[in-house]
């Protein structure tokens, strides 16, 4: 039996990571989870070329000459005129801002008028222009002396620095925004790689059953051996894909370091307690200070343990739904009750980054069905040992439990042609 199922999980194995799909995939996913992260920030940050707009200025109080201030994208002009008149007399204007009163006493009396649609960088731009001139007049009706700096100086914003305390007594820099991303990735992909390969075994099994080739196998192989052949072998597959694409990233990470951050290993916390109380501290800086912070071979570690014990536990019911039907649309009707646990603990992850102790990210926590998720959210929140023991012991007992009921499934519904089968059905052969 052993050596079957040995042969059975490199021939799945095999066929699966030469295939240049696999190798694209894991090559190219780094590089493009990379340029999403990085290339709306490069977008943000560049310059757009765009020709200057031409806006007239119609101010009926008089007061506002001086609000807005003309640079290489939006040049103002202030003519005093009716609307409409003004309008017709200069057509290749971009827009009109009317000014009908004091807007100190009504926010509603400046309007924008422009046959195209203006976006909202515009807008934005020439509200905040005005609204800081209508400010400073505010300020400055109330005659008290440097009233200006000392509303400047009441409203500067305190950025707090985290850094955490080892059993050790050494410090590391910390983030609360970081923890969260790494914890919700984690779980993201953990969420993709379960059902990702645990479709891949469903479709394996329903196309084999459809072209008739099990029937060669199981004269050959028991339908049990020949179940956990694929699912450790495809899980296999999962496991090479994911430590590939981590030592991609950890190379990728050791050549980046020495450009942004020299010597970030070796900082003392006489260090980090004066970059961090600097105020050039930059945003790469301190990001890659809270990577620092995170125990990366805890957490692959134990990734691994949740993504295989999570995979199990799902791919063996996949098998057995591919065996129980003839083709892969019919397995429609019976991949939702079991998708339906998992897309739940993707919301209940969303909660438990607010509150990773409560109760509900403790009971979620040991629910097999969705602990893979929930409890690689709550990682990066150092959960207690005996808390993440007990999750795995239940994780791994329940895929025993499954294995043995999808078993049942596999072994009847394997050799089973030209009937859809219903819940009904199937539960009878859960019994035989």
């Amino acid at each position: 039996m052993k050596n079957k199922i040995l042969l059975i999980i490199g021939h799945e194995y095999r066929t699966r990571v030469m295939k240049l799909s696999f190798l694209l995939l894991t090559l190219l996913t780094p590089i493009l989870f990379i340029g999403v992260s990085i290339l709306p920030a490069l977008i943000m940050t560049s310059e757009i070329e765009e020709d200057t707009k031409t806006i007239v200025v119609i101010d009926k109080s008089g007061m506002y000459e001086s609000a807005f201030t003309s640079d290489e994208n939006y040049t103002f002009y202030f003519i005093n005129g009716d609307l409409q008149q003004l309008h017709a007399e200069h057509p290749q204007v971009d827009g009109f801002i009317y000014i009908t009163g004091d807007l100190r006493d009504s926010l509603q009396s400046v309007s924008y008028y422009s046959e195209k649609q203006p976006n909202a960088e515009m807008l934005y731009r020439m509200s905040r222009q005005l609204s800081d001139y209508v400010n400073r007049q505010r300020i400055e009706s109330y005659n008290i002396p440097h009233l200006k700096e000392i509303i400047s100086q009441s409203q500067q914003r305190i950025s707090i620095h985290t850094v955490k305390w080892e059993k050790d007594g050494s410090e590391h820099m910390t983030s609360a925004d970081m923890t969260e991303v790494f914890g919700i990735v984690s779980a993201m992909l953990i969420f993709l790689f379960i059902f990702m390969y645990g479709a891949q075994v469903m479709q394996g099994v329903a196309q084999e059953k459809s072209s008739r080739i099990m029937e060669v196998m199981i004269s050959s192989v028991r339908p049990f051996e020949l179940m956990m052949g694929k699912i450790i072998g495809i899980a296999l597959v999962g496991l090479t894909q994911f430590l590939l694409w981590v030592m991609i990233g950890a190379i990728g990470l050791s050549i980046a370091m020495p450009f942004v951050m020299p010597d970030v290993a070796e900082m003392s916390s006489e260090t980090i307690a004066q970059i961090t109380s600097s105020q050039n501290i930059s945003f790469i800086q301190e990001l890659l200070m809270s990577l620092m912070g995170i125990n990366f071979a805890k957490t692959i570690i134990l990734f691994i343990l949740y993504f295989i014990g999570g995979y199990l536990l799902y791919a063996s019911m996949f098998a057995a739904i591919g065996s129980a039907v003839d083709n892969e649309t019919d397995a429609q009707q019976f991949t939702l009750p079991i998708s339906i646990p998992i897309l739940i603990s993707m919301y209940v992850a969303m909660h438990v980054m607010r509150s990773p102790d409560s109760a509900l990210a403790f009971w979620c926590s040991m629910i097999p069905f969705t602990s893979p998720v929930v409890m690689l959210v709550r990682l990066p929140f150092d959960v207690v040992w005996w808390e993440i023991v007990l999750s795995l012991v239940i994780l791994y007992l329940s895929f025993i439990g499954t294995t043995w009921l999808s078993g049942k499934i596999y072994r009847t519904g394997v050799l089973m042609y030209g009937k859809k089968p219903s819940w009904k059905e199937i539960w009878k052969w859960v019994k035989y």
